[in-house]
């Protein structure tokens, strides 16, 4: 069947499915129940077969009728949807964001609030992935890129240089006597996928002598490294951005003064043609504008 049934079918036959009724049908769609029950037999006839039995008082769906009643009223619905959303006077405006999962978690996710509060006719809907390199996906409108700035495709925005802390819970806190050195904290290292190199970057500040081995557990993203922490064990190496929170609520402490450099960044993408949309650009000034941390 290469035709789809005439659209006033479907809509007599999604009406009388939902009031199981002909009359009620003819009330909602401004017509007589003849009408109605004329349209749902030409329905019946194109499909050949019965998708109603008649009944004394009303219509019951049959087996087959249930069966097509449900994608036809899903298929309405959405074509409601889409009209209102994309042709009511006020259209509704939609910011598709992708972000590392610790950058989306630890430092935007908090913020979303706050930019609701700023411009209430912007839905974000937020993506995030544990890499956050440069993706093929033309429904993201925005990504929060992690590394050098280097690409050559869209309109890119450094979100600000980087600085790394040794974090860890307090309970390991408590079984050392006095502050630990980063060599006694490095032997509960949590090192996170693709920054292993941070803790030798961290000793190079130090007069300390690199351990021959580090703690054994590997986190895939610095968020969950620090939900390793939380639960009492292991040390890591992350952006500040990225504790503060933990820190502020005594969930981790950062025993020492040392700060890393990091040597990568989170920068704003904006993609394509996205750039000319109002509502992307007011993200991008209000993310540029505001700090995140």
């Amino acid at each position: 069947m290469s035709q789809l049934p005439h659209v006033t079918w479907l809509r007599a036959f999604d009406s009388a499915a939902r009031h199981s009724s002909f009359s009620a049908a003819a009330e909602e769609l401004n017509l007589t129940p003849a009408a109605v029950s004329q349209q749902i037999k030409l329905l019946e006839n194109y499909l050949n077969a019965q998708l109603f039995t008649r009944l004394p008082r009303g219509v019951e769906l049959t087996d087959i009728g249930h069966a097509y009643a449900q994608p036809i009223r899903r298929s309405f619905t959405e074509i409601q949807q889409a009209t209102s959303n994309l042709f009511s006077a006020k259209r509704r405006k939609i910011v598709r964001v992708h972000a590392s999962i610790s950058y989306g978690a630890l430092v935007l996710a908090p913020h979303f609030s706050a930019f609701h509060d700023a411009f209430p006719d912007i839905e974000l809907q937020m993506t995030t992935a544990v890499w956050n390199g440069r993706i093929d996906d033309d429904a993201v409108d925005v990504e929060i890129r992690y590394g050098y700035g280097d690409w050559s495709d869209g309109e890119i925005h450094h979100l600000g240089h980087r600085l790394g802390e040794v974090v860890c819970p307090p309970q390991l806190l408590k079984s050392f006597s006095n502050t630990p050195t980063l060599a006694e904290l490095a032997k509960h290292a949590i090192q996170i996928i693709g920054s292993e190199a941070d803790w030798s970057q961290m000793f190079a500040l130090t007069d300390e002598e690199v351990p021959s081995t580090l703690g054994t557990i590997k986190a895939d993203s610095s968020l969950t490294a620090l939900q390793i922490m939380s639960g009492g064990s292991g040390s890591a190496i992350v952006s500040e951005e990225f504790s503060k929170r933990y820190i502020e609520q005594g969930l981790l402490a950062s025993p020492l003064p040392l700060r890393l450099p990091l040597t990568r960044s989170f920068f704003l993408v904006l993609r394509g043609s996205t750039n000319q949309r109002s509502e992307v650009l007011e993200f991008r000034d209000w993310l540029l504008s505001h700090h995140l941390s």
